[in-house]
């Protein structure tokens, strides 16, 4: 059975729990948003519900008879039809394994019970912006692939300062503003400049390379557009649950910037800022998140600009001297990152900003 058109007009959003009071109660808080909304009562109902029409956002409890809520999200995820759709896990446990699986399958999101209606409202809307984004995203790589080159030039500048409008989104709920981010471009350019010479990576690195990785790197944290403020913007440590739904900042810029992956030369920019987003985190050592990559399976932008996003947050808001920077960075060295790039980083450490 082939799987119905993309909705039109209001939002559709699926609701799949075995308990009725629950689909009654999110049905109304979803219809208080201004969405419709489809209800199963099983994920094989839910299933056949997706075929008849595409929802544009999944609320799924876990906990069901049959196909449950993980299981749901693998076949979603694992259809190309359907694996853009977002899905927010619903459930009673709160347990970080279980929040820490869903991600890891490809959920977006995870709401526990019972309801609060202002939170349900407020990571649906989140989700279903981003859906929205992303679904005019892919429009435009579509219309990008038959323009000519004129055209072509102009709407990547257009996506660039698109990407780049959502990167300040995302980072005003942080304590980084554009300052730190240029000084973070120019910093990481400054020292893929370094590691040109090196004959570790002159084969690596061309001036190409130098000019797309300081255009990419403000885009490594643009996923934080999906993560709730409250997360972002918390003073202290945060909650394992938390930490884990942070986490998953990786995920979701990755994601948002696939969706702009095509053909181009311009694509050689999309696929170091998605490297960047997706694997900034990852540690040398296999330590990192979101895939555990180790050593040389991560990729190169995406190692620079965590050696320089280390070095602009020691000397930015932690206000150690570079020299104070760099000492720290030494015993972090061959654990969070490549000890040879670090130093190479010494070696340019004056010219650093």
């Amino acid at each position: 059975m082939g799987y119905g058109e993309k909705p039109t007009g209001k939002a559709l959003v699926l609701i799949v729990d075995d308990v009725e009071i629950n689909r009654i109660i999110l049905g109304e808080i979803i219809k208080n948003m201004g969405c419709d909304f489809v209800l199963a009562k099983s994920g094989e109902e839910a299933l056949l519900k997706v075929r008849e029409r595409l929802p544009m956002l999944v609320l799924t409890d876990i906990s069901m008879p049959g196909i449950d809520g993980y299981e749901l999200c693998r076949i979603l995820k694992g259809s190309e039809e359907t694996r853009d759709i977002p899905i927010i896990f619903i459930s009673a446990f709160d347990e970080t394994q279980n929040i820490v699986q869903g991600f890891s399958i490809g959920g977006e999101d995870y709401i526990t019970k019972p309801f609060i209606p202002e939170e349900v409202e407020a990571r649906v809307g989140v989700h279903l912006r981003l859906y929205e984004m992303a679904r005019q995203l892919r429009g435009m790589n579509r219309r990008l692939q038959i323009s000519v080159n004129e055209q072509l030039l102009q709407m990547e500048q257009e996506k660039k300062n698109f990407l780049y409008a959502l990167a300040d989104a995302a980072a005003q709920n942080t304590s980084y503003n554009k300052k730190d981010m240029e000084r973070l471009q120019k910093n990481c350019r400054t020292l893929a400049q370094g590691m040109q010479f090196s004959p570790l990576f002159e084969e690596k690195i061309s001036d190409t390379y130098i000019d797309t990785i300081e255009l990419a790197a403000p885009l490594c944290d643009i996923g934080n557009i999906g993560i709730p403020g409250e997360i972002l913007s918390k003073e202290g440590d945060l909650t394992k649950e938390e930490a884990a739904v942070a986490r998953n900042h990786t995920n979701i810029g990755a994601k948002l910037l696939k969706d702009l992956h095509g053909s181009s030369d311009y694509n050689d920019f999309i696929r170091i800022s998605m490297d960047i987003a997706h694997y900034h985190h990852e540690n040398w050592d296999g330590s990192g998140y979101p895939e555990g990559l180790k050593g040389e399976e991560i990729p190169l932008a995406a190692q620079i600009v965590h050696v320089m996003s280390r070095f602009c947050a020691l000397t930015g808001r932690e206000k150690q001297s570079a020299g104070e920077a760099l000492a720290i960075m030494r015993q972090e060295a061959g654990k969070s990152f490549d000890p040879d790039i670090f130093e190479i980083c010494c070696r340019i450490s004056r010219q650093l900003l």
